[in-house]
């Protein structure tokens, strides 16, 4: 017999950054239906799926449908805290309602912390219109043991916070890196924690040059601007397989780099991601990717 006091909301696991199952980034999408979850609540689900993220949309008027509106409230949660930009959740979101609610809008808009999102149809992506989050040089020195737990004696070329995007360190490895190198970074997370208790840092960005030669290359030999590893465990993610929001700060930095704004991109997480990123006039970038739906149910509260 149905117990009444039991609500259920659908929930869903998207691959983000991915065509294929089982790779990417996942998140958890949460349609909130007509309910009002508290943020206990939404943050105890956010432990219980224990991914990255677990993102709720919300309708935002007493009419909408999550068939055929096109604004929705969205937040995001780790398994531990509430965060105010997270970029694969968004595009999970985007594809929960194109591909399984069948939502026929070409853009939708999602009214968040960061501000409104934008997430529109591309072909097979969906692109994200997402703030630009610029970065500034910082003095190694006051994060020479945190650096040292992140790559060891591995050299570093140039060292960059970002505060706006919530406190992101840029590392990136001086040209004669290969992908090789920043694949066989095992981070000591425990000490990076252990190292700074100063500032706000949501995460760590390690980033490398891409060249031919250097191994810079997708699945098909096509040839990445730059490659990518993120490292959050003030956040509760040792390392996140696939992260739009630092992509933000990445086109930033690397279009004063390399004089230009149009960018593929690889994030080299063992799970992995390609990311077609633009840094546009008016201080936003694109960040677009594909998208795979790899379950859906309801979860009992």
């Amino acid at each position: 017999m149905a117990d009444p006091d039991v609500k259920k909301l659908p929930i869903f696991q998207v691959d983000a950054f991915t065509d294929k199952p089982f790779a990417g980034n996942p998140a958890a999408v949460c349609l909130l239906e007509d309910m009002d979850l508290t943020e206990e609540h939404q943050q105890k689900i956010a432990a219980e799926m224990n991914l990255s993220e677990t993102a709720y949309l919300r309708k935002l008027n007493p009419g909408d449908d999550f068939s055929s509106s096109s604004k929705f409230g969205l937040r995001w949660f780790t398994p531990t805290n509430e965060v105010a930009l997270c970029g694969h959740a968004t595009l999970a979101s985007a594809a929960t309602l194109f591909y399984m609610m069948k939502n026929p809008s070409s853009q939708l808009t999602f009214q968040t912390l960061s501000g409104d999102l934008f997430a529109r149809r591309e072909g097979d992506f969906i692109s994200l219109d997402l703030p630009e989050n610029k970065s500034q040089p910082q003095d190694k020195e006051t994060y020479s043991q945190l650096l040292q737990a992140l790559v060891g004696m591995t050299p570093i070329r140039d060292f960059q916070y970002c505060r706006s995007v919530g406190g992101d360190l840029l590392v990136r490895l001086t040209d004669d890196a290969t992908r090789q190198t920043l694949e066989s970074l095992r981070p000591d997370t425990a000490s990076m924690l252990a190292a700074h208790t100063q500032d706000i840092i949501r995460g760590v960005i390690v980033t490398v040059k891409g060249s031919l030669e250097n191994g810079c290359v997708d699945n098909h030999g096509e040839m990445c601007d730059f490659i990518s590893r993120y490292f959050a465990p003030w956040n509760g993610i040792p390392e996140d397989p696939v992260t739009g929001s630092a992509h933000t700060v990445l086109a930033s930095y690397w279009a004063k780099e390399l004089g230009k704004t149009e960018f593929y991109a690889r994030q080299c997480s063992a799970r992995g991601g390609d990311l077609k990123v633009r840094l546009r006039e008016d201080g936003r970038v694109d960040v677009a990717g594909k998208a795979t739906v790899v379950l859906q149910g309801m979860i009992r509260i």
